[in-house]
């Protein structure tokens, strides 16, 4: 159905039009409507169109070769979408579902002509929103893909672990090892053999306080550390496993085609044999 004049009020893209460029724009213009949960469009449908949301909510999104549902955007009054397809003529690359009842005005590529005729800065709308997209999209690309657990917790380290993962990494060094046996040695050389007057004497009192406090505060710096290894341990479990799904699917999928292309030779097996058995046929007759 047509659309309304009054219908292009609040849209950037028509906001720079005179009110004749409107009016005639409203007249090839169609007015589209959906019912929430009505899908538009799916992945891979011939795209011919763009759509400018009047009102409601359409989602667009996509699905990875886990099958887990990826939300690209969702489509506000003002805001276009499908521009890609209509431009370079190929399949959507996207699904676009309608979250809320909503009313769409629809462009083909004759209406976005007349559109950039009459007013060449509207090309640059669009060129913004389609840069708007793509940001989107790589700023999904960064969390899709698979991950590096080191990377991951790395990002999120604060400097209390940063601490106990070095006193934890030293505890267990043999340069910690080796300055406590010197440690130790001087310790116990200086309160028996040396000084006359020993600051710690037998047995060692001040000494066995302090490594002891040492070992509690060296163990609880050790079980911070094993504690952020065990959450390192668990991203590292979640990212082998989203591996393992995609191996799995796109091991079926080659299963898929190769069905597929045993199913089609043994049709063109058929073909042949037919054609092939049709000349002798015709020679004994």
């Amino acid at each position: 159905m047509p659309c309304d004049v009054e219908m292009f009020a609040g849209i950037d893209l028509f906001e720079i039009l005179h009110e004749e460029d409107k009016i005639a724009l409203a007249g090839v213009i169609d007015y589209e409507k959906l019912e929430a949960g009505q899908a538009l469009f799916q992945t891979g449908d011939p795209g011919e169109s763009l759509f400018i949301v009047h009102s409601g909510e359409i989602e667009l999104y996509i699905k990875d070769t886990a099958g887990q549902k990826i939300v690209l955007t969702i489509a506000r009054p003002g805001e276009l979408f499908g521009e890609l397809a209509l431009l370079d003529s190929g399949p959507r690359s996207a699904t676009a579902l309608a979250l809320t009842d909503a009313g769409l005005l629809v462009l083909d590529r004759d209406d976005l002509l007349l559109l950039f005729q009459k007013r060449p800065d509207a090309a640059l709308h669009m060129l913004a929103a389609m840069s708007g997209m793509t940001r989107k999209a790589d700023q999904l690309l960064r969390t899709r893909v698979s991950r590096n657990a080191n990377e991951e917790m790395k990002e999120n380290l604060g400097i209390l672990q940063r601490i106990a993962d070095w006193l934890a990494w030293f505890s267990g060094s043999m340069p910690f090892l080796l300055s406590h046996t010197v440690w130790f040695i001087a310790w116990i050389s200086l309160n028996t053999l040396i000084l006359s007057n020993p600051y710690d004497p037998f047995p060692f009192g001040l000494l066995t306080m302090i490594v002891s406090l040492e070992a509690i505060f060296l163990a609880c710096f050790v079980l911070i550390s094993q504690n952020r290894q065990a959450q390192k341990d668990k991203v590292r479990s979640d990212i082998e496993y989203e591996v393992n799904i995609k191996a799995e699917l796109e091991v079926a999928h080659l299963h898929e085609k190769t069905d597929r292309l045993y199913e089609e030779m043994l049709a063109r097996f058929v073909k042949l044999e037919k054609s092939l058995a049709q000349p002798s046929q015709t020679e004994k007759v």
